[in-house]
């Protein structure tokens, strides 16, 4: 068989998941409650981690804060503070526990682990505000609870690699908040909407083209500048993009945000910013976060990626 090139084959895990799927409402069309019991059920794999749990104090309220650990420990362990996706509506500790819990096993890292408002309760900033706090605890006290603050990494999916990113630009303002690397999984960076692959993959591809506007109605409703860098990363000054940190940008083929993503990446190349950007075929929107997904080959592979690049940078 001849595969037109231009058609999106999705790999079988991906094929299995939308047909089971298929018949499940959007998360724009149930209750916020009932949408986050939903998202807690991304992944039921079990994490085998210990884990310990501090509260940091914020202008924007008192942030819980997961601090999810290696199973060697020996020294002070380097950090990634790693922001949860789920359309800044969804998701936590529970829908994340299992990729955390490898990304700590795989690199030797403590993950801090902000267990942010979410929307629309807690619209734009209150969510960037308490993750930039989180931040600054960790470089501050981070030391007393055997953490190595000069090798400190930054990561997240979805809208976790959109605040990750606004996070990121914020530390480069401090001398005392050096972060080694950025990790994105399908980050998300323009709230306009407005490209091709929202358009291609409008509908049928698990995160649908109106749930992710509704995301962006629930945090940044009328009267929130969506263009400010904050908000929305694509528009960030390519002076302040040049000062990034190596990067890596993991797109998937079949998912309304990918060219947003990619374009960000393209500006980061542009302002010489050292970047690696990849683009996994045949998968969907969160695929490295969704258990039915996670075993599959891009998955598996996206995740050796940002293994990679966390421990060379955590050895340098």
């Amino acid at each position: 068989m001849i595969v037109n090139p231009r058609s999106t084959v999705l790999e079988p895990a991906t094929q299995a998941f939308l047909a089971k799927t298929a018949a499940l409402p959007q998360l724009d069309s149930v209750e916020p409650a009932v949408g986050r019991r939903i998202v807690d059920g991304w992944q039921h794999q079990p994490a085998v981690v210990s884990d310990v749990w501090f509260t940091v104090a914020s202008a924007a309220g008192r942030v819980p804060l997961r601090i999810v650990l290696p199973p060697n420990l020996g020294g002070r362990l380097p950090v990634l503070i790693y922001v949860h996706g789920g359309g800044w509506v969804f998701g936590g500790a529970r829908s994340h526990d299992r990729l955390v819990g490898e990304l700590a096993a795989h690199t030797g890292a403590a993950v801090v682990f902000p267990e942010y408002a979410l929307a629309p309760e807690a619209r734009y900033p209150v969510a960037l505000n308490q993750i930039c706090a989180v931040a600054r605890w960790v470089f501050a006290q981070g030391a007393r609870h055997g953490l190595d603050t000069t090798r400190v990494a930054v990561g997240g999916d979805g809208v976790g690699a959109t605040m990750a990113i606004a996070l990121t630009l914020n530390c480069l303002r401090h001398r005392d908040m050096t972060v080694r690397q950025f990790i994105g999984f399908c980050p998300i960076t323009d709230a306009s909407c407005d490209t091709e692959s929202h358009r291609t993959f409008s509908r049928g591809y698990h995160l649908h083209s109106t749930t992710m506007r509704w995301c962006w109605d629930q945090y940044a409703p009328d009267g929130v500048n969506r263009s400010h860098p904050a908000v929305s990363p694509l528009h960030t000054s390519m002076d302040e993009l040049a000062r990034f940190p190596a990067s890596l940008i993991v797109t998937a083929e079949a998912d309304v945000v990918r060219d947003e993503g990619e374009a960000f990446a393209a500006k980061l190349f542009a302002a010489g910013a050292p970047t690696t950007a990849v683009r996994y075929g045949s998968v969907i929107h969160g695929f490295v976060v969704l258990d039915a997904l996670c075993r599959s080959s891009p998955a598996r592979a996206a995740m050796a990626q940002a293994t990679s690049a966390l421990t060379t940078a955590f050895g340098s």
